[in-house]
C-alpha cells in the first residue's frame, strides 16, 4: 500500500504548479507552524477534475484563435494592402513597406508596456475578468476594421489593429494559468499545449484565408469589396465568441483539481507581485531563458510578418502559395506543440527538450533558407513544415521550462515576461530583416535569422537544469513519508503498550 501511495503521488506532484494565483505550496502559514501537513485532513476540501475543463479550454482556444488570426491576416497579403492603401502611405518604399509591417509589429509593441499591468490584473482579478476584457477589445477592433474600407483610411486600420493588439495581452499569458486552475497534475503540460494550439490555429487561418478572400486585382474597388467581406465575417464571428465568453467562461472549478491547487488556494493572499518580479529577475537561469525564448519566438514573428515578400521574391504572383506555406508552418507547429507537451509530461526533461528543439529550429531555418532558390515549391513546403514543427513546438516547452526553474513564482508572471521578450526581439528582427531584404536581399534576411537562432541555441546550453518544481514535489513526498512513518510508529507503540499487560497476565 505504501509503494502504491508513493507512486501515485510521484506521478502527480512533480507537476505541482503555482496555482491560480501563482502561490508557493510550501508556504508556512501563521496559523499552522507545522506547514502544510496539518491541512491534509479529512475535513479539507476534496479535489476533483471537472468535464467542464474541456469546454473552458476549447472556448479559450477559439477566443485565442480569433485574436491570432487578426494579427497576421493583413500582412500575409501585404502587397495587396500596400496597393489598396497607397494613397495614405508614405512615398518612400522602405517607409511604406515598414508602415504596413507595423500592422503586425503593433501586436509586439503594445504587449511590452502593458504586460506588467495585465499580469497584475490576472493575478489579482483572475481568469474570467481577463478573458472578458480581451474578448471585448478583440470584437471592438474587428468592428473598427469594418469602418476602414477606403484607400485613405490606413490610419483607421492601424488604430483598429492597435485595439486588437491590446486585446492579446489578456490572452498570451492564460494557457499556463488555465492549465493550473482547471486541469489535473498529469494534464498540465498537455493543457498548456492545447492553449497554445488555439493561438497557432488562428495564425494558420490568418495565413490561409485572406489570400483566398482578397486575391490580387488591378481594381481598387474590387479589393475594397473583398476586404469588406473579410472584415464583416471576422467581426460577426468574434461577436459570437464575446457572448459565449460572458456566458460560459468561469473563474475556477468548485473544487481544485489537485492537492497542489487546494493548498495554493489556501495561501492565495500571500502573494506580493513586486517581490515575485524581483525574484524572477534575480534568477540567472530565467534571465537567460527570457532572452533565448525571445530570440526564438521573435524569429518566428519576423518570418510570419515577412513571409509574403520572402515567398514572392522567389515565386512572383504566388500570394496563395505564401499563405499555404504559412499554413504549413503553423499546422506542423501545432503537432510539434502537442508532441512537446506530451513528451514533457512523460519525461520531465525540460532542459534537454528545450535545447534539442532549439537546435532543430535552427537547422530547419538553414534548410528553408538554402532551398528557396531551387524553384521547387514542394521542397519549400517540406522545409517550412520542418521549421514550423520545431520552432512552434518550442513555445509550450519554453513556458513549462520557465515554470520549472522559477517555482514557486507565478507562472502568469514568468510567461508574461517571456512573451514580452518575444515581442521585443520580434520588432527588432522584423525591422532588421525588412532592411536586409531592401538593401541586401531575401537571402541575407534569412541568413540573419539562422545566425540568430544559432546564437540562441548556444546560450540555451548555459541554462542550469534547476528543476525546482520537481524538487518541491520530492520534498512533499519526503514530508508525507515522515508523517506516515510517525503515525505507523505511534500505532506500533500503542499496540506494544496494549500487548504488554496481556503478556504479564498470561505469565501469571
Amino acid at each position: 500500500t505504501m509503494a502504491i501511495f508513493r507512486n501515485a503521488l510521484s506521478r502527480s506532484l512533480p507537476e505541482l504548479d503555482t496555482g491560480p494565483q501563482g502561490q508557493p505550496i510550501l508556504v508556512q502559514s501563521k496559523e499552522s507552524p507545522e506547514g502544510w501537513a496539518p491541512k491534509l485532513t479529512e475535513s479539507s476540501p476534496t479535489t476533483k477534475v471537472y468535464k467542464r475543463r474541456w469546454i473552458i479550454v476549447t472556448l479559450f482556444c477559439l477566443y485565442s484563435m480569433s485574436n491570432a488570426y487578426q494579427w497576421i491576416h493583413l500582412n500575409i497579403i501585404a502587397n495587396i494592402i500596400t496597393k489598396y492603401y497607397n494613397a495614405s502611405l508614405p512615398e518612400d518604399r522602405f517607409q511604406r513597406e515598414t508602415t504596413v509591417d507595423w500592422l503586425s509589429m503593433i501586436y509586439m509593441l503594445a504587449y511590452i508596456p502593458l504586460i506588467f499591468p495585465s499580469t497584475f490584473l490576472l493575478n489579482k482579478k483572475g481568469l474570467r475578468v481577463c478573458a472578458i476584457a480581451g474578448a471585448f477589445l478583440n470584437v471592438l477592433g474587428a468592428w473598427l476594421k469594418v469602418a476602414c474600407i477606403s484607400p485613405d483610411r490606413f490610419a483607421v486600420l492601424m488604430f483598429a489593429q492597435t485595439v486588437c493588439a491590446i486585446a492579446q495581452i489578456f490572452i498570451l499569458g492564460l494557457p499556463a494559468k488555465i492549465a493550473a486552475v482547471w486541469f489535473g497534475p498529469n494534464e498540465v503540460s498537455t493543457a498548456t499545449s492545447l492553449g497554445v494550439f488555439g493561438n497557432q490555429v488562428g495564425v494558420a487561418i490568418g495565413f490561409l484565408v485572406p489570400p483566398i478572400l482578397v486575391p490580387n486585382s488591378d481594381s481598387l474597388e474590387q479589393i475594397g469589396d473583398d476586404l469588406s467581406i473579410m472584415f464583416y465575417a471576422g467581426a460577426g464571428y468574434m461577436t459570437l465568441l464575446f457572448i459565449l465568453v460572458i456566458i460560459i467562461f468561469k473563474e475556477r472549478p468548485p473544487h481544485p483539481p489537485s492537492k497542489a491547487q487546494m493548498l495554493a488556494l489556501q495561501n492565495v493572499h500571500e502573494e506580493h507581485y513586486g517581490r515575485s518580479l524581483l525574484n524572477l529577475f534575480k534568477n540567472v537561469g530565467f534571465d537567460i531563458l527570457t532572452i533565448t525564448y525571445g530570440v526564438n519566438t521573435g524569429c518566428y514573428y519576423a518570418i510570419s510578418t515577412l513571409l509574403n515578400p520572402i515567398i514572392l521574391d522567389y515565386f512572383p504572383g504566388h500570394e496563395e502559395s505564401a499563405g499555404q506555406i504559412g499554413l504549413t508552418i503553423v499546422i506542423a507547429g501545432v503537432g510539434g506543440s502537442i508532441a512537446a507537451g506530451i513528451w514533457l509530461d512523460r519525461t520531465r526533461t525540460y532542459k534537454g527538450t528545450t535545447l534539442g528543439i532549439y537546435f532543430l529550429s535552427m537547422a530547419g531555418m538553414v534548410a528553408f533558407t538554402f532551398t528557396l532558390d531551387l524553384g521547387l515549391l514542394w521542397v519549400v513546403f517540406l522545409c517550412a513544415g520542418a521549421l514550423g514543427f520545431f520552432m512552434t513546438g518550442y513555445l509550450p516547452v519554453g513556458f513549462e521550462f520557465a515554470a520549472e526553474i522559477t517555482y514557486p513564482e507565478s507562472e502568469g508572471t514568468s510567461s508574461g515576461l517571456l512573451n514580452a521578450s518575444a515581442q521585443f526581439f520580434g520588432i527588432i528582427l522584423t525591422i532588421g530583416c525588412r532592411a536586409m531584404i531592401n538593401k541586401v536581399g531575401t537571402l541575407g534576411s534569412n541568413i540573419l535569422i539562422s545566425g540568430t537562432l544559432l546564437l540562441g541555441t548556444i546560450c540555451t546550453g548555459f541554462i542550469a537544469a534547476d528543476y525546482r518544481r520537481q524538487e518541491a514535489g520530492k520534498e512533499i513526498l519526503d514530508q508525507m513519508d515522515n508523517v506516515m512513518q510517525i503515525e505507523i510508529s505511534e500505532k506500533e507503540s500503542e499496540k506494544s503498550r496494549i500487548a504488554e499487560p496481556r503478556s504479564r497476565d498470561n505469565q501469571i
